[in-house]
């Protein structure tokens, strides 16, 4: 690469950064993974801690220079204690992926079986088989089988999974050692309780993954995995929780030594100590505001699905409310495939990620043509939208998948909108936009 090229390549990537945060200030972000920080957060991580490393616990450092990084860590854990009302939290794991391999490090070995759903069912991959590329099994080389799954209405059978494994210890002689809960599309509560029974019935352990509920339950609108029966909790921390991209494990005093063991020197050598600042106040903020920001999510997540099926679109799970989290699921097939409504929507300035869905399942539909697409919308609600605004997102996303409007058309439209909603909600303070691009070169 001559020098040109160089000075072109440094020119084109940050030119590059500022247009993704144009593109951003006149979108409708509704993917369900994602959100927007507070300028308080998006200061921690910009500081110097991105430079430092810290292996270890806080006080038993390899690295010298970590007395304030310490303290950050320590609130971390305190605040996360205090949120989630447990006994033992970790803030290093550098993602929700990560977090997970923690919890089947610690709690599994290499060829147990896992109990957890399959994708069309709402599954996430890092709880995948081998055989599909998932995390359980490729990396941790556990035995991956599915929770029978009621489609109908959207939730794990566990009376018939306990039927299914008791017909698989019969014919094989296996026996559960993990039962796995949560999901990418997470639309209501899991029912740890029942399969708090069934574990112990195997003497089995229980992980819930919470990535995409962590803020809905930090707001105490969803529900209490910990109290409900779970031996371990796991989670990113930039979805609902609306932190930095992270990951973090929340647990009880009696498995606080082999999680951390698991966690370093097993997985983790430094934990990015920008993004564990960040935790902090995202935190912080959890324990200020999020009830009020779990309700309003909710709230917004119901008025938007009911507005897109009166307009046309399949909203699944309509005798249920639709949901009681912040995602919703469409089956689009009436109009096209997943695949094309992402595409449309997107050149509408309308983000949202195609999906599987649970029929999807059955008539083995191709993953790169699912019958659905997913949304979800915490990250406008923390731009201070609510139900009002809900339904005329839902008309404008009615205009690309029903009315077949020109979607560079309905992108105008959706830029006019965006013009009022430009500050973070539900935040201490919010001194610059959302998406402002902030130089500091």
């Amino acid at each position: 690469m001559t020098e040109l090229e160089k000075l072109e390549a440094y020119s084109k990537v940050l030119a590059l950064l500022e247009e993704h945060h144009e593109f951003f200030s006149k979108s409708l972000p509704l993917i369900a993974s994602e959100n927007v920080c507070s300028p308080a957060v998006r200061e921690a991580v910009a500081s110097d801690f991105m430079h430092r490393y810290a292996e270890g616990w806080p006080g038993e450092r390899l690295y010298a220079g970590c007395r304030y990084i310490d303290e950050v860590e320590k609130i971390a854990i305190e605040l996360g204690r205090d949120v989630f009302k447990a006994e033992f939290v970790d803030v290093r794991p550098i993602s929700g992926v990560v977090a997970n391999l923690v919890a089947y490090c610690t709690f599994a070995r290499p060829g147990d079986m896992m109990i957890a759903l399959a994708i069309p069912h709402g599954g996430h991959i890092s709880h995948g088989k081998e055989k599909w590329g998932g995390t359980a099994g490729v990396v941790r080389g556990l035995e991956v089988e599915r929770y029978e799954f009621n489609e109908e209405e959207h939730e794990i059978d566990v009376d018939a999974t306990a039927r299914k494994l008791r017909r698989l210890e019969a014919d094989t002689g296996k026996r559960p050692r993990l039962f796995m809960l949560g999901a990418s599309v997470f639309l209501f509560p899991h029912p740890v309780k029942e399969v708090r029974r069934l574990a112990d019935e195997y003497g089995a352990y229980l992980v819930y993954d919470a990535a995409h509920v962590a803020g809905l339950i930090a707001g105490g609108r969803f529900q209490d995995p910990l109290r409900e029966g779970a031996d371990c909790m796991t989670m990113s921390t930039h979805k609902t929780l609306a932190g930095p991209q992270h990951g973090m494990v929340v647990s009880w005093s009696r498995y606080a030594e082999r999680l951390k063991q698991v966690a370093f020197p097993g997985l983790l050598s430094n934990h990015h100590l920008h993004h564990v600042a960040g935790l902090a106040i995202a935190l912080a903020e959890a324990k200020a505001f999020y009830r009020e920001y779990a309700g309003a999510i909710i709230r917004n997540a119901k008025t938007l699905a009911e507005a897109m099926h009166e307009l046309g679109i399949d909203v699944l799970y309509e005798h249920r409310g639709f949901t009681e989290s912040h995602t919703i699921v469409a089956d689009v097939t009436k109009y096209m495939d997943g695949r094309t409504a992402e595409e449309k929507l997107e050149r509408a300035g309308i983000i949202v990620n195609r999906n599987l869905i649970p029929k999807d399942y059955r008539l083995k539909t191709d993953h790169r043509k699912p019958s659905g697409i997913r949304l979800g919308v915490q990250e406008l609600t923390r731009l201070g939208m609510n139900e009002s605004e809900m339904k005329h997102v839902a008309e404008l996303i009615a205009d690309v998948i029903v009315r077949n409007r020109e979607p560079e058309k309905v992108a105008k439209d959706v830029e006019d909108f965006r013009t009022q909603y430009r500050k973070v909600h539900y935040c201490f303070e919010s001194a610059v936009g959302a998406y402002d691009y902030i130089r500091i070169r």
